[in-house]
């Protein structure tokens, strides 16, 4: 056999094996399906919708302050997304210690909210509703998540 056959004979084969795929050129395609945090698609699509009321968090009668804390150390750490899980374990960490109980009550009504919202709240990405503009804790996050020592962050163990 002459290798001119065996080379066309052996593309053949490639090609049913792996047929050419043609490329979309339509805006569905085309468009980012993980857009980067703090770019405008990103923004646009993570936008809570303002019809929406505020969540109405879980009556926990008789929660001592101390299973109040242990509690929200595990809500900040497993929230569902990494930027979130991130910014908020690492503040639970450094922060929830020094919280009287009306703090920590107040940090535990935003957990209620969504990650994305909390997120761009705190790193000033969004302006954040009324119920949540003068939060003292709301302003620490804000503090914490402009890191202006440069720490290197990393997820606290368990």
């Amino acid at each position: 056999m002459s290798t001119t056959f065996l080379s066309s004979r052996i593309l053949a084969l490639e090609a049913i094996r792996h047929p050419c795929r043609t490329l979309s050129t339509t805006s569905r395609w085309s468009a980012d399906p993980w857009p980067l945090p703090h770019t405008p698609q990103h923004l646009s699509n993570t936008q809570t919708p303002s019809d929406i009321p505020p969540p109405t968090p879980l009556p926990r009668a008789g929660e001592s302050k101390e299973t109040l804390r242990a509690r929200l150390v595990y809500q900040s750490r497993k929230r569902g997304t990494l930027e979130s899980d991130l910014l908020l374990s690492t503040f639970a960490r450094d922060h929830l210690r020094q919280m009287d109980e009306t703090e920590l009550k107040e940090y535990d009504k935003l957990l209620d909210e969504p990650d994305w919202d909390i997120y761009y709240w705190a790193t000033e990405g969004r302006t954040p509703p009324e119920r949540w503009v003068k939060s003292s804790v709301l302003e620490k996050l804000r503090i914490h998540a402009r890191n202006e020592g440069k720490v290197v962050r990393k997820m606290p163990p368990l």
